[in-house]
């Protein structure tokens, strides 16, 4: 589980690295007057996924209460909800 959190932390990481990198970009190209339009409209679209992936980050860390995975079975659905063709 921990191991799969760092690999988790790692790619968010990574992601905004990107996302900041062609951020960048777009506002060095936004400062031409035949790319200007076309920039602020592509840093935009970036702000939109650099607030995306933070909403993501959000939900990645939320605790999971401790919930187990086979809580179905333990009240005596699990089988009769775990495949409906049966």
């Amino acid at each position: 589980m921990e191991q799969m959190s760092a690999l988790r932390a790692q790619l968010f990481a990574e992601l905004t690295a990107a996302i900041e990198g062609a951020q960048s970009l777009a506002w060095q190209l936004g400062t031409r007057d035949s790319t200007a339009a076309q920039a602020c409209e592509l840093y935009g679209r970036l702000e939109a996924a650099r607030i995306e992936l933070d909403s993501l980050r959000g939900l990645a860390r939320q605790p999971d209460f401790g919930i187990e995975a086979n809580w179905l079975q333990k009240f005596g659905w699990g089988e009769s909800l775990a495949d409906p063709a049966d």
